[in-house]
This record gives C-alpha cells, sequence and structure tokens, in this order.
C-alpha cells in the first residue's frame, strides 16, 4: 500500500468534516465573488439612462439564474472529484477537473444565454437588438467568462482542502513514524546485559548467598517495569532520571562491587532540566561493559552535569584497562553510542550533539549536550 493510499483512505474517513469545511469556504468565497460581479453589474447599470422595472427584473432573473448555475456547476465538480481520486491520484485527477470545469461552464453559459430568448415575452419586453449584449452570443461570452472562473476557484479551493488534509496526515504518519523509531531504540536493551544478570543471580544462588540474589531480583524487576512503562516521549528530570539508573547500578554493584566504584556530580540547576527519559541507560551500560567488563582491576566511573550556555551537558567517563590487565572486548561496541545519538537527533535534530573518545590513556568520555529546558 502506498502513501497516497493511505492517505485517500484517510480523507474517505474524514470525508464528513471535509464536505463540511468545503461548503463552509464555499459559501465565503461565493459571497465575494458575486460581491464583485454586483459591483461589475451596478458599474454597468450606472452607464444606464433609462431603467425601467422590466430591466430590473431581467437582470435580477439574471443574476438569480447564474447563482443557480454556478451551486450546480460546484456540486458536479465536487462530486467528480469525489469520484476521481477513488480510482486516480490527485495530481492525475486535477487535469480532468480543470477541462470539466471548461466544458460544465460553457454549457451552462450555453443554457443561461438560451433562456434570455424566452425572458423578453414573459416580462413583456421587446427582444434584444442583434449587436448588443443581450444576443446570445454576448450572453456566452459573459456568463462563460463568470461561470468559468467561478469554477475554477472552486477547483482551486477542493485541492487547496486536499493539499492541507495531505499535509496533516503526512505530518501524522511522520510522528507515528518517528514514535515507532524511537520506541523501537529505547527498547533495544542488551541481552548481554539480561544474560549476564540471570548468571549472576543463579551463580549468587548456588553460592547460597539468597539475600544477596533477592535484592538482585527486585532491582531488575524493578527496572525493566519501569523502563517498558515509560513513553519513549516523555521527557523526566535529569534528577529522576539518574534516580532511575539506581536500580540499574544496583544490580550492576551486585555483580561489581568489589571493582567498580560510581560517582555522580550534577550541578542544583541541572538536575531539574528535562531529558528523554532512559537517554543515559545505554551510557552507563557501555561504561560498565567496556570498563569493568574489560578489567580485572578497579574500575572508577563518574557522571557529571552542567550547564553550558543553553545547553545540558552531560559526561559519563570510565577507567579504561591497561593492555596487561585488559580482557577480550565483549560484541557490540558502539551500539548504544548509535542508539542514544539517533535517539537525540530525532528528538533535537540539530541542536543536540554526542561526542565520545579517549581523554587520557587511561580514561573514555561520552559527553551529551542536549537543549536547556525545564518544566
Amino acid at each position: 500500500m502506498t502513501l497516497d493510499d493511505i492517505i485517500s483512505q484517510g480523507q474517505f474517513r474524514n470525508g464528513q468534516t471535509n464536505s463540511r469545511g468545503i461548503r463552509i469556504a464555499t459559501l465565503r468565497f461565493g459571497a465575494f465573488y458575486l460581491f464583485l460581479l454586483m459591483v461589475i453589474v451596478f458599474a454597468f447599470l450606472s452607464s444606464v439612462d433609462e431603467i425601467s422595472a422590466n430591466f430590473i427584473a431581467l437582470r435580477f432573473i439574471q443574476f438569480i439564474s447564474i447563482i443557480i448555475l454556478s451551486s450546480v456547476i460546484s456540486y458536479i465538480l465536487f462530486r467528480l472529484h469525489e469520484k476521481l481520486i477513488k480510482i486516480r491520484t490527485s495530481e492525475d485527477s486535477l487535469p480532468i477537473l480543470v477541462i470539466s470545469s471548461f466544458v460544465f461552464s460553457l454549457i451552462g453559459a450555453a443554457l443561461w444565454a438560451g433562456a434570455h430568448q424566452f425572458y423578453p415575452a414573459l416580462l413583456g419586453t421587446p427582444p434584444p437588438e442583434p449587436g448588443s449584449l443581450d444576443n446570445f452570443g454576448g450572453l456566452v461570452v459573459i456568463s462563460w467568462g463568470f461561470l468559468f472562473g467561478w469554477s475554477s476557484l472552486f477547483v482551486t479551493l477542493v485541492f487547496a482542502f486536499e493539499l492541507n488534509d495531505r499535509k496533516q496526515r503526512l505530518a501524522a504518519i511522520r510522528e507515528e513514524a518517528l514514535g515507532a523509531q524511537m520506541r523501537a531504540l529505547r527498547y533495544q536493551i542488551n541481552p548481554h546485559f539480561l544474560f549476564n544478570t540471570l548468571n549472576s543471580i543463579a551463580g549468587l544462588i548456588e553460592e547460597g548467598a539468597a539475600t544477596q540474589a533477592e535484592r538482585m531480583v527486585l532491582s531488575l524487576s524493578t527496572f525493566l517495569r519501569t523502563t517498558l512503562a515509560l513513553d519513549p516521549f516523555h521527557d523526566v528530570p535529569l534528577a529522576d532520571e539518574i534516580a532511575l539508573q539506581e536500580e540499574y547500578l544496583g544490580i550492576e554493584r551486585e555483580r561489581f562491587s568489589d571493582r567498580m566504584s560510581f560517582t555522580i556530580d550534577v550541578e542544583a540547576e541541572a538536575a531539574a532540566v528535562l531529558v528523554p527519559s532512559l537517554i543515559l541507560q545505554p551510557l552507563i551500560e557501555n561504561a560498565i561493559k567496556h570498563g569493568v567488563g574489560m578489567t580485572r582491576g578497579q574500575v572508577a566511573i563518574s557522571l557529571k552535569g552542567y550547564r553550558q550556555g543553553q545547553h545540558l551537558c552531560i559526561t559519563i567517563e570510565n577507567g579504561m584497562p591497561g593492555r596487561h590487565m585488559a580482557m577480550a572486548r565483549p560484541d557490540g561496541f558502539g551500539v548504544g553510542l548509535k542508539n542514544v545519538g539517533e535517539r537525540l537527533h530525532a528528538r533535537f535534530g540539530e541542536d543536540c550533539a554526542i561526542r565520545s573518545g579517549p581523554v587520557a590513556d587511561d580514561r573514555f568520555c561520552v559527553s551529551l549536550e542536549l537543549p536547556w529546558r525545564t518544566a
């Protein structure tokens, strides 16, 4: 199914709303168009030397009849447009509508001019002179110009509504796609984390450390329940995001309590700044996996949050093992950083940045720059 199919289906589901909007806009534009016609008519009447009652009656009949013809042509064009967009794209149906406007206007002008052959007899006035504008040819030209002008305006009006409706639906589709993308990115929980945690729990049970295993299970349950319940578009204060990560750190501390230290230093005003939920979890997980998980020695991890102009800066820095202490690098290096980068750019566009790399021989740092936003 193409995007045009989706949009077209959406249009017919909301056809009643579109029809009502088109009717209201048609009445407004029609009133303005008739006002211009009246100005032209009054300008013409001002040049007439003698205006009789029959003359006024004739012009009134002309005015009412052309309004009726305009309404009929508008209705026909609207129904034709509804049928065309069921089988064609909007671009393909436009030329057909323009040609139809020309033909229907010409037919309507001929009918309108032909009816004038009977008006003089009804009103008791003499027939029009051959050289006057009230003869058949002159009336056809005058009425066709008015009817075709109105038909073109109506077709433009219908397509303006359709383009606006398409724009809204495209925006809704893009937002839905963005939401799906962000959910997919945020729900990429590293299976290594789950496997390692479950293995650690099994090891604690085998060692008889039931209390420690119970704490780890409760921390894992709370963390997973929270991550799955949060809306990926929901923003939280940095302080709340860090508090949520404490559940994750509680799990990792049970595994690496003897080799990991974690310090947090966040400025008071920075703690209230809004950040996307769970944006720190992949970064902290990476720091532990590629820092603590790759060495047999002690590793220090630090998280800092501070203001820099109109941005919130967050840095997560972890120690890197020396060659003699290093273990095999785990798979998936860089996936977490890519995940966070895609989420941030999908959410903030160019008003954000993520940088990573070594800052010393034994330190690795990831820094985020986010817009400074408070609740």
